[in-house]
């Protein structure tokens, strides 16, 4: 997988909407040298609305990636569901400061799209990643459920002496 693999040559397309889908995985990572996350496996459809004096694309991201758990330890597929829209302008000067709109020069014929599935997809990956067994309570992690049995102890550790003296009075 190539950077140029993700151009779309919009110059001889007809006015009007096209639709273009990119199968993305690891090698997709690569390109970027991102190592964060490993088995990616997404599909992202770009719709390419073509006008007289600018282009819409809309890009939707289904797919999943590996992450490992912030509470476990444990590696699990987390689910990547994301949509963007950007808008392409044509000026004098090429400009892509702003998330939302890329302005290219007026002889510009294609727009390689590769940055803004990058981004789209590591967007997707949310910063806290919990094991979805951890979220229904089927797995509870080893620090919360050793938590929760030194919390027991102390609440047996912490009862007051004297109180038992008075519970005595009641036998």
């Amino acid at each position: 997988m190539k950077r140029k693999d993700f151009t779309i040559v919009f110059s001889g397309l007809n006015l009007g909407e096209h639709q273009f889908t990119y199968e993305l995985d690891d090698t997709f990572f690569d390109l970027f040298e991102y190592s964060d996350h490993k088995n990616l496996k997404g599909v992202v459809d770009v719709t390419l609305n073509k006008h007289n004096t600018f282009l819409e694309f809309t890009f939707s991201l289904n797919g999943s990636v590996e992450v490992i758990c912030d509470r476990t330890g444990l590696s699990f597929s987390q689910k990547l569901d994301n949509k963007f829209d950007l808008l392409v302008k044509f000026g004098d000067e090429y400009n892509d400061e702003d998330d939302e709109q890329l302005i290219l020069t007026h002889g510009d014929y294609q727009v390689n799209i590769a940055q803004y599935l990058y981004e789209l997809v590591v967007l997707s990956i949310p910063q806290k990643h919990i094991h979805p067994d951890v979220l229904s309570g089927k797995i509870i992690p080893e620090y919360e459920a050793q938590d929760e049995i030194e919390l027991e102890e102390k609440k047996e550790d912490d009862i007051d002496p004297r109180w038992d003296k008075l519970k005595n009075l009641l036998n």
